[in-house]
This record gives C-alpha cells, sequence and structure tokens, in this order.
C-alpha cells in the first residue's frame, strides 16, 4: 500500500537541519547579516510549526492520506480513533457487522489494556488495532524523543498482546506531530496515516452533517475517520448512514492494507 517507514529525512527537514547547522557559523563569518539568518530560521521555524499542525501534510516525513490497494479493490477505508471504549466499540462493532464492513481502529495503549476483552473483539470480528499513542495526551507535540518513543512503544506492545500481532500503522492525536516522530516512528517500523477527510463527530452532534462531511466526493482509496468513544455522541447514528452511503456508491470499507 505504500512504502516501509524510513528514517530519512524530507528533503524540508534536511534543508532544516542544514540552515540550523549554517547558521552559526554564518553570523560569525558575517555578523551584519545576522538579522537576515535569525529572519531566515523564524521562517524555517514557523514552516515547521505548521507542517506538523497540518495532519495531512508530509512535509515532515511520509503520510498516508489515501489507500492505494483499497483504490485498486473499490473500497474506501473506515477508521476509528481513541477506544477501546466500553459503551460505544461494541456497538460500532454491531453496526459494522450488519453491514458487513471492515475498519481500521486507532487504539490508545491505557484503553486496550483497561478493556482487553473488547480490544480481542475488534480483531475477532476482522478489523485493525494500530497504534494510537499510550495516552493520547494532548501535548503530544511537544514531547521529548524519549517520551514519544515511550508513547508509540508501549502502545505497540498493548497491542502485541490482545491481538498477537504489532501495529504497524500510527495515527498521531488529532493529526498533530513534531519534527521528532518519523524517526520515533521508524525505530518501531511504523507508518504515520493520517485521512481524506473527517467527521469531526467529536464536535458535531449532528449525525447527517457529519456523515455527509464524510460521504462528500466519496471514492474508492479514500481514508475516512469517526471515533468510537462517548465522546463522540453522533457516531452510532452517523455511521449506519455513512454505511448507506457508500453502499448507494457501489464502495465497501475494508481495513487497511500492510505496507509493502
Amino acid at each position: 500500500m505504500t512504502a516501509a517507514p524510513r528514517s530519512r529525512p524530507t528533503p524540508f527537514v534536511a534543508t532544516s537541519l542544514a540552515l540550523h547547522a549554517a547558521a552559526v557559523p554564518a553570523a560569525a563569518l558575517a555578523p551584519r547579516f545576522w538579522p537576515w539568518i535569525v529572519g531566515t530560521l523564524v521562517t524555517d521555524h514557523l514552516a515547521i510549526l505548521g507542517g506538523g499542525l497540518a495532519p495531512r501534510s508530509a512535509l515532515l516525513g511520509p503520510n498516508v492520506v489515501r489507500s492505494a490497494a483499497a483504490a485498486a479493490s473499490g473500497a474506501v477505508v473506515l477508521t476509528f480513533d481513541d477506544g477501546p471504549d466500553p459503551l460505544v466499540t461494541p456497538r460500532v462493532l454491531d453496526r459494522l457487522d450488519g453491514a458487513g464492513a471492515k475498519a481500521t481502529f486507532f487504539v490508545v495503549g491505557e484503553r486496550v489494556r483497561r478493556f482487553g476483552e473488547i480490544a480481542t473483539e475488534i480483531a475477532r470480528r476482522g478489523h485493525r488495532l494500530e497504534n494510537h499513542t499510550e495516552r493520547h495526551r494532548p501535548g503530544f507535540f511537544f514531547h521529548r524523543p524519549s517520551t514519544l518513543r515511550r508513547e508509540i512503544e508501549r502502545c505497540q506492545e498493548a497491542v502485541a498482546k490482545v491481538c498477537a500481532r504489532a501495529p504497524l500503522y500510527f495515527r498521531a492525536p488529532a493529526g498533530i506531530r513534531s519534527p521528532l516522530v518519523q524517526s520515533a516512528l521508524a525505530g518501531s517500523g511504523l507508518v504515520l496515516v493520517s485521512w481524506t477527510r473527517r467527521g469531526f463527530d467529536t464536535v458535531d452532534r449532528d449525525p447527517a452533517r457529519v456523515a455527509a462531511r464524510l460521504a462528500r466526493d466519496l471514492a474508492a482509496g479514500d481514508i475516512l475517520v469517526l471515533h468510537d468513544t462517548a465522546g463522540a455522541p453522533s457516531v452510532l447514528d452517523a455511521l449506519p448512514r455513512l454505511l448507506d452511503r457508500l453502499g448507494e456508491a457501489g464502495l465497501r470499507s475494508v481495513p487497511l492494507a500492510d505496507p509493502v
């Protein structure tokens, strides 16, 4: 579906590193140009921030926003974030079963440990469990390298314990990540996945709007995002509407394929 994770920096990150390495000697050799040097570094930092805050950006590293494998089979990839949840996830699974749909669940490690039976049931019903960090902390962008590795590796361990396979894909909380994330992902053999469209079901209580947002310009290969938690009050009503739209468009929902 996509290339294996790489630790090699993107051209943008490589250029950014080179700028920082050259800044001090450049200022020492030509001190009169220091305002230009500082301005260049500030601009670079703003670009880094923008790339990290844009979930679909590939500026900081490879980022899967559509599935070539799903496109080839006339399907979309339906994903759920932030679970498992003891009240919502089982009902999501039943709705998927009713439509013959398969999905990918980006799970939180500590919730997998608390609700192991539900996590196991996700896998038993033919869905994928992938990495969504250990604690889903809002400050994920600011984590130090050691904390990033711990958040990623602990979730890897939790999922591997309940379904006998470690995740191959990773999604950052809210899709926001720092330039340090790519190296941590490469160390765990993970591929970053964002989305084509998200439903905003955690903030929009109207299921019709949530479903319409995901179904707009629907095409094979799209990666769609909902949430299987109590914090997404519209998901249980939005999901059947979305599954109906998929059926009308002649599209199936399949899990992410293994990276190639």
